[in-house]
């Protein structure tokens, strides 16, 4: 897909859309948003499309059962407050689909779910069963049980990981502002309309703050956004008013809507974007300047002789980080040696290892096909 026209024939798209899309000014669920929403992602549906739905809303939902009139602040409350939300969510979901002859499977996840392979492959291959049976996928964060240490934190990211795991065609963000602008909308700032690459970016102005009951800015977005154009799934983003008209590419008139982003990558395989975007790494190997050289100018596997420290706790098949002599980090891989057994092979070449030690002890540490470039940041 090279433009907004080819969402019109899009065999399978991922929705996503925030809280504040989803919630009245008194801070309940805004049923009517959310049937207006569903009325135009059934009719994609009833025409061929599938549809993957990745929603917020599940603790502001839950707010005014619970008689809060702003969002928790600490965990525990906002895991109570989501858990009683996301009943109600998913029920609204569920009636609003079942008016257009369609059903909904609700599929909570955390980032643990996408840390552990296993688990990663399980959540694929469930999506990948519902949409089979006809199924509108309902997405969430699973906030009821999900703590600090394995939270998304936004469901933006979500939507962009979700989106290569169901191998979409676009993905599609809603939020509250209609397309992307170079600086603050009230300000007067010009709406970016197409986006090729990151140097399309340059001079723009946004935020990190979202608003008052969601949790991710247009910094969260530009960061799904590159997570799922990089691994080639093109995005639009515009506000959920318009989303009837950014499934389709144009209002009816022929006016653009959002912005559009151009996909900047290829499909990568998952196990690869899963290691990029969401494995939590359990150590980090320092590496020396020729080693980092090899890395990343090469793209060789890494040896036990480039390796100068060993940090963190770690089995063979962990995720681990590849950082050179200054500490930067230029890759991430799946290392083959537990964190005890590294020490004593650094700096030693393979050949060395093998007349000392024996076979195994001279394969690589990461090998080139376990192993993703970390992008140089600023």
């Amino acid at each position: 897909m090279t433009d907004r026209a080819g969402l019109a024939s899009a065999g399978r798209v991922v929705v996503k859309v925030g809280s504040s899309s989803l919630t009245a000014a008194d801070g309940t669920l805004d049923v009517a948003a959310l049937r207006t929403l569903v009325r135009v992602l059934a009719e994609r549906r009833v025409a061929g499309t599938e549809v993957v739905l990745v929603t917020s809303g599940a603790i502001s939902a839950g707010m005014a059962p619970l008689g809060l009139t702003a969002r928790p602040r600490d965990l525990a409350t906002a895991q109570a407050t989501a858990s009683v939300g996301q009943g109600l969510l998913v029920a609204r979901y569920t009636e609003a689909f079942a008016e257009h002859g369609l059903r909904v499977g609700q599929v909570l996840l955390t980032a643990e779910d996408t840390i552990r392979r296993g688990h990663y492959r399980n959540a694929q291959r469930a999506l990948e069963r519902l949409l089979a049976l006809g199924v509108v996928p309902v997405v969430n964060e699973n906030d009821t049980v999900a703590t600090d240490e394995i939270r998304f934190g936004d469901n933006d990211r979500l939507a962009a990981l979700v989106s290569h795991l169901v191998r979409a065609d676009a993905m599609v963000l809603l939020t509250d502002v209609d397309a992307l602008y170079d600086g603050p909308p009230s300000r007067g700032a010009r709406r970016i309309s197409e986006v090729s690459g990151p140097g399309d970016l340059e001079g723009v102005v946004v935020t990190d703050r979202g608003s008052s009951v969601g949790t991710g800015g247009m910094v969260t977005k530009l960061a799904s956004v590159a997570i799922a154009t990089g691994s080639g799934i093109p995005v639009v983003l515009t506000s959920a008013r318009r989303a009837a008209a950014a499934l389709t590419g144009a209002t009816a008139d022929g006016e653009p809507v959002g912005t559009f982003f151009a996909a900047t990558g290829r499909r990568v395989p998952t196990r690869m974007l899963w290691l990029a975007h969401a494995a939590r790494t359990a150590g980090r190997l320092v590496l020396d300047a020729g080693a980092v050289r090899a890395v990343v100018e090469r793209r060789t596997s890494l040896l036990p002789a480039g390796i100068t420290e060993v940090h963190g706790t770690f089995e063979a098949g962990d995720p681990v980080e590849l950082a050179g002599p200054d500490g930067r980090v230029v890759a991430r891989g799946l290392v083959s040696y537990g964190s005890d057994e590294l020490p004593p092979l650094l700096g030693r070449s393979t050949r060395e290892l093998r007349a000392e030690l024996g076979d195994g002890y001279d394969r690589e540490v990461v090998h080139a096909d376990d192993l993703v470039l970390v992008p140089a940041r600023g």
